[in-house]
């Protein structure tokens, strides 16, 4: 695990690198800044930046404690070894959150060295490794000697490098306060310069020494993160369940529909072809001649003297009529009139009978069409004719 670690510690910090140099950090500062002001003032302390420094200063033997950026002190002691924790540190501290608390020792500028160096920008990536190595050529000092700290300068340099501080305080000068203040049973969070009421921004703290804090309230926040991620999952899951719901009963409503009307085309086609029919029976009936009226017709139209021993009526009008007359030839003339029957003829040749006398003829013809059935091309050519 250290070893995944730290191949992954160059590219967190060009990361970190990068976010601190963009400018979103200071407009986030500034518009979390803005928001708070909008608060109640009981209310600010719970959205704080998180971190609250307190910064202590030796002089001699007296110690004196002042919040980051104020130049009045909270509390000032006399050093005293046999005291586990001084009682005023603990008085003045009492109000703070312990999660947020940080503190650090400041050193006074003139125990510390200070050097600007000019750097290529490949170098930011290992920077303290880099400065570690300049640590002899740029100081009096070597590596096992000092601790030591480097810190980018917002300044801007030559084309391919970047401005950097280095920061060192002699081992033998720092050991002794850090010694000081366990013997009191206080813990530092950093060792840091004295600038103005302020601290310089630097580190001198050797990596060992460093606390181990737990952060129950990140723990709980990214606890709560991620109970909102799946609240907001489980929200996302039931509006698409819901949809799907609707959608599948929409498909349902749908499908009925289809059936529905599938059902009302097959009875509108029913109907249309009940209604065909019907009107084509009608139509039939009105246009085909009864035969009633052939018979009735036939009847008044052929001498008493002319009997039929067949009359017979075909699918397609066509009337066939056979018997005796004694004049056979005449009876076309009879027909020629009829208001029923169209194209009468004889079909082969008359004969006489001699049992009887009379002629024996088998004569054709067909059902005369009403005037309404006829096609509208053949009514106006029979129209047309002279």
């Amino acid at each position: 695990m250290s070893t995944a670690m730290q191949s992954l510690r160059p590219w967190m910090d060009r990361v970190r690198r990068g976010w601190r140099a963009s400018p979103l950090p200071a407009f986030l500062t500034w518009w979390g800044g803005e928001l708070r002001q909008l608060l109640p003032q009981r209310w600010r302390g719970w959205f704080s930046t998180g971190a609250d420094w307190y910064l202590l200063q030796v002089g001699g033997t007296q110690w004196i404690l002042r919040h980051a950026g104020r130049a009045e002190p909270l509390a000032s002691w006399e050093e005293n070894p046999d005291e586990a924790r001084p009682l005023v540190l603990n008085a003045a501290l009492q109000r703070v959150d312990r999660e947020d608390l940080r503190l650090a020792l400041l050193l006074p500028s003139t125990t510390v060295l200070r050097r600007n160096l000019l750097l290529p920008l490949a170098a930011r990536d290992n920077l303290l490794q880099v400065v570690a190595f300049e640590m002899d050529r740029q100081t009096p000092f070597n590596v096992a000697q000092v601790y030591y700290a480097a810190r980018e300068l917002p300044v801007t340099a030559v084309a391919g490098r970047f401005q950097v501080e280095l920061v060192a305080v002699m081992r033998h000068t720092l050991d002794p306060l850090l010694a000081r203040l366990r013997a009191q049973g206080i813990t530092i969070d950093a060792v840091d310069v004295a600038q103005a009421d302020d601290r310089l921004g630097v580190n001198l703290l050797p990596a060992e020494q460093t606390p181990r804090r737990a952060h129950p309230r990140r723990r709980l926040n990214l606890a709560l993160g991620a109970a909102c991620v799946l609240l907001l999952l489980l929200v996302c899951g039931e509006w698409l369940h819901n949809r799907r719901v609707v959608l599948q009963q929409m498909q349902a409503e749908v499908e009925s529909m289809r059936g529905e009307a599938q059902q009302v085309a097959t009875l509108r086609q029913q109907l249309q072809d009940n209604a065909g029919a019907a009107g084509f029976l009608a139509k039939r009936k009105k246009d085909t001649v009864s035969m009633l009226s052939l018979l009735q017709d036939a009847t008044a139209r052929l001498p008493d003297s002319t009997w039929l021993e067949r009359f017979s009526v075909d699918n397609t009008g066509q009337i066939g009529m056979q018997g005796q007359s004694q004049q056979a030839a005449k009876l076309l003339d009879a027909l020629k009139d009829s208001q029923v029957l169209t194209d009468a003829g004889f079909q082969g040749s008359i004969q006489p009978d001699p049992a009887t006398g009379k002629e024996r003829f088998y004569l054709t013809a067909k059902v005369r069409e009403p005037a309404s059935s006829r096609p509208k091309a053949a009514a106006d050519a029979a129209a047309g004719a002279p």
